[in-house]
């Protein structure tokens, strides 16, 4: 399972499939191996991480990972820990009204659902809206991220998007940063062995 696993992940790091719809050379970007503990599915990567080709290195993850878990670069960046992949591997770019474009199908249908087959991890975090719709078509995004939800009968958390531009949902929902970030740091303390 190991070999299908590295095979997969190495024609993925391949793929050009988006390169006529992009208009930019493609690199995917995916983080992690089969034993990470915690899955992490977002929407797709930023300009900023594209650049880097190494995920949540922007604003956005910034605020993920040192003010929402509360974890250590060291920590998020062990493959033993997280498994970090998106709805689209590569930076989508903006469409002509300069809003992010919608992650195309095929890179979930392709590549994510074999992902997610073959981890054998203990947790997901689903992180937007977006991502949220692909697993939990039938929900309400708001309802889902202040419970604990399952993806293939394994606890699922999911989050907002944590970008800068994502104002308006946090005025809008106190209770996220007052009381629900609480218990998702400590599923995700527990699930890493950091108590």
């Amino acid at each position: 399972m190991i070999d299908c696993f590295d095979k997969l992940i190495i024609e993925l790091k391949r793929c050009d499939i988006c390169k006529e719809r992009f208009g930019f050379e493609p690199h995917p970007v995916v983080f992690g191996n089969i034993n990470s503990k915690i899955v992490q599915i977002s929407q797709a990567p930023s300009a900023t991480v594209y650049q880097t080709l190494k995920p949540f290195t922007d604003l956005s993850g910034k605020k993920l990972k040192y003010d929402w878990y509360k974890i250590s670069d060291e920590i998020f960046y062990n493959s033993n820990n997280f498994y970090i992949t998106s709805l689209a591997h590569c930076y989508p770019g903006k469409d002509k009204n300069g809003n992010d474009r919608v992650p195309p199908k095929v890179c979930y249908e392709k590549w994510v659902k074999k992902e997610i087959e073959y981890v054998n991890n203990k947790l997901y975090i689903v992180i937007g809206s977006k991502a949220a719709k692909v697993f939990f078509p039938r929900e309400k995004f708001n309802d889902l991220v202040f419970k604990n939800n399952y993806i293939n009968g394994k606890l699922t958390i999911v989050l907002p998007h944590p970008s800068p531009l994502n104002i308006k949902w946090f005025k809008d929902h106190p209770e996220f940063m007052n009381e629900r970030i609480y218990e998702v740091r400590n599923i995700i303390n527990k699930t890493l062995d950091l108590d």
